[in-house]
């Protein structure tokens, strides 16, 4: 088998890997309903960390930053599915049997769902990806998502209020959204949206809360998070730099160095 295997098609991904631990984060717009068939996934929101193992169901919220570790078993493979419910999807839902959120749900943004028949059904209807890519079998696919959210809701009644919640992220706290998420390697304008505001009104509000830049706060706090982890949990800066929000080692390094005056593997004595 290759060391990497990826197929997508319309709303279904189906991931294998194998071989080695796969790190980094992404931005995710829609929910995802996801399947972990085998491997064990790590999520982190900011706030906590989730592990989900092989035969273990999970609902992500839209609008989530998440940093993961997929993590093949021994002499295995990573393999999981997802099924993304698009906005689109789900108001046609809501016209069609009339699917309404009652109240805002809380902040939660990752769900751990219990173990069903009626979802271990839809999943094994998944199985043949390669036919249901083909361009003829649009309408099963569609049939197979629609199912598919009829049976969520079946099986976890509050997911009405997650799934037909249409509005779009309103005006938060800046100061605690900043200081949770500074991790995320994101854009400004991912930022702003995410705390409900246009980009000039998050750059105005982050100035007068901060007294400093977004991308110059950020990076000091990105660099001062890794200063820590290295003083203090003897990291390498090879292990954290993702962590903290960087792209890639070298620039990472240099920032680090030109901050500090040092280089992350030189921390002198007086600092440990």
């Amino acid at each position: 088998m290759n060391n990497q295997r990826h197929t997508t098609f319309s709303q279904i991904t189906y991931s294998c890997y194998s071989t080695c631990i796969r790190e980094g984060e992404q931005f995710i717009p829609e929910h995802v309903f996801s399947y972990q068939i085998s491997g064990k996934l790590v999520y982190n929101d900011g706030d906590n960390q989730y592990t989900f193992d092989e035969g273990s169901f999970r609902l992500t919220r839209r609008n989530t930053l998440i940093k993961f570790n997929k993590i093949p078993p021994p002499d295995g493979e990573y393999s999981n599915i997802s099924v993304f419910l698009d906005q689109n999807t789900l108001r046609n839902l809501s016209l069609e049997y009339g699917y309404k959120c009652a109240k805002r749900s809380n902040n939660e943004r990752v769900f751990s769902l219990p173990s069903n028949p009626l979802l271990s059904g839809i999943i094994d209807s998944l199985k043949p990806y390669d036919e249901l890519n083909k361009p003829s079998n649009k309408i099963l696919k569609e049939l197979k998502l629609k199912e598919l959210i009829v049976v969520l809701l079946e099986t976890s009644p509050y997911l009405m209020d997650v799934l037909f919640d249409f509005t779009e992220p309103g005006k938060i706290d800046l100061e605690a959204f900043m200081n949770r998420n500074f991790r995320f390697n994101v854009s400004l304008e991912r930022f702003a949206y995410l705390t409900g505001r246009s980009l000039s009104t998050f750059q105005r509000d982050f100035e007068k809360i901060f007294a400093a830049n977004p991308r110059k706060w950020l990076q000091q706090k990105r660099l001062s998070e890794a200063f820590y982890l290295i003083k203090e949990k003897g990291a390498h800066a090879s292990e954290v730099y993702l962590e903290v929000g960087f792209q890639d080692l070298s620039h990472f390094s240099y920032a680090f160095k030109k901050m500090f005056g040092f280089a992350p593997s030189q921390i002198p004595l007086d600092k440990l």
